[in-house]
């Protein structure tokens, strides 16, 4: 059966694309835009734009407002239970460097931070700096042949000295769900803070974060089909308490004398400067866009491409499929072909996908590879564009074989 998106028409640069040639297969690095997220960007700057929380007229009111209703739109959608929970930063990376920053004072040498083998740079580096910087260990937890965080070896490895675990949701090189709850509970027992990076996950599907129960959780807007430059950090109401101001500036400010100064709290006491106003105001727009669709059908609709995008590649020879790919995205290698020549040929027909290290270059270097190509998919995709990208696959292998 033909597997088309009714959601497709939503999307003026998906359309645009087609209409260069273009199949767009890269929405794991960014997502293409509905146009209501547009048309909340194109209204804040055409209305009149402001900044927030600084003015009493009506450009500032009607800003603030509209900031602070995507903040109560982002505690629903993760249904957490209050807006105040939510910090607005300049992007995923920004958040977990708040966290490595604002958390630095907790920690004594010796002590041990716990990551994965397969986070994202934004992950790890963070931490590996805050591990430098207070003499503490760094310890990295193996993954299993599906490309799975492996919990035997975890439960030995996150022990009394255990004093935070920061791991991904969801992978974006190895497109595997983690197994959360069980790594969450270990980390628990030590009275340890947990960091889950959702920046994949929270695209697919919707999360409950009260079931997670983790300390802390980060994502991005721009992957979440809104603006880019926007990141979400999502923390526990006492967990925030335990956060030093990292970044200092106007509006995070209770009071403020040349010589000393009092700090608002959680979430715009880690908001200082201007934030990105209409960034925030956009995602708002993307989750209502979200919001109306039918989450089973989205959920189906991602499984059934998926599921063909694995088949394809694995119907042909010498294609090796990295991990065990859940959702939405697919890594791949060829054997006997460089993934860079591989990308190069398949942008000189018209496919946009991913190639290199994918920002997990010791995943790839523990996995012995340079990189890989990956494929990944968002609502908007259908059967045409894996048509497409077949056809173009198979052109780009015959030449370079």
């Amino acid at each position: 059966m033909p597997i088309h998106s009714p959601w497709r028409a939503d999307f003026p640069g998906i359309l645009a694309l087609e209409a260069e040639g273009q199949t767009y297969l890269d929405s794991a690095a960014t997502a293409q835009k509905p146009q209501q997220v547009l048309d909340a960007l194109l209204g804040y700057y055409a209305q009149g734009a402001a900044n927030v929380h600084r003015a009493q007229h009506l450009p500032g009111e009607r800003a603030t407002r509209a900031f602070e209703d995507t903040r109560a739109k982002v505690a629903r959608w993760l249904n957490v239970p209050s807006a105040q929970q939510i910090v607005f930063t300049h992007g995923a990376t920004e958040a977990f460097n708040l966290l490595a920053y604002g958390l630095e004072h907790l920690f004594q040498p010796g002590e041990q931070l716990v990551i994965s083998a397969l986070e994202h740079h934004a992950n790890l580096l963070p931490w590996q700096q805050l591990a430098l910087r207070r003499q503490l260990e760094l310890v990295v937890l193996p993954l299993d042949a599906d490309g799975l965080i492996d919990l035997q070896q975890a439960a030995q490895l996150i022990g009394p000295r255990c004093r935070l675990l920061a791991v991904s949701q969801l992978s974006n090189v190895l497109g595997s769900w983690q197994p959360l709850p069980e790594l969450l509970a270990l980390a628990k027992a030590q009275d340890a803070l947990t960091v889950v990076d959702g920046a994949q996950g929270i695209v697919h599907g919707r999360h409950d974060l009260a079931a997670l129960d983790c300390d802390f959780y980060v994502a991005s807007s721009h992957k979440l089909y809104g603006a880019d430059g926007v990141g979400l950090l999502c923390g526990r109401a006492s967990a925030l308490q335990q956060l030093r101001h990292w970044q200092f500036g106007g509006e995070m400010l209770r009071s403020a004398e040349y010589h000393s100064a009092a700090f608002s709290p959680a979430p715009l006491g880690f908001e200082a400067g201007t934030p990105p106003v209409s960034g925030v105001i956009a995602l708002g727009a993307a989750l209502d866009y979200l919001a109306g669709l039918d989450d089973a059908r989205v959920i189906a609709h991602e499984a059934a491409l998926h599921a063909h995008l694995l088949a394809g590649l694995r119907a042909r020879d010498g294609i090796r499929v990295l991990g065990a790919p859940d959702v939405a995205l697919v890594s791949f290698v060829v054997e006997g072909v460089h993934h860079a020549d591989l990308a190069h040929l398949l942008s000189e027909q018209g496919i946009a996908v991913r190639a290199g290290h994918h920002c997990a270059m010791p995943l790839m270097k523990g996995l012995g590879l340079p990189g890989a190509i990956r494929a990944s998919l968002g609502l908007y995709n259908d059967a045409s564009d894996l048509a497409r990208f077949f056809d173009a696959l198979d052109k780009a292998l015959e030449l370079l074989r």
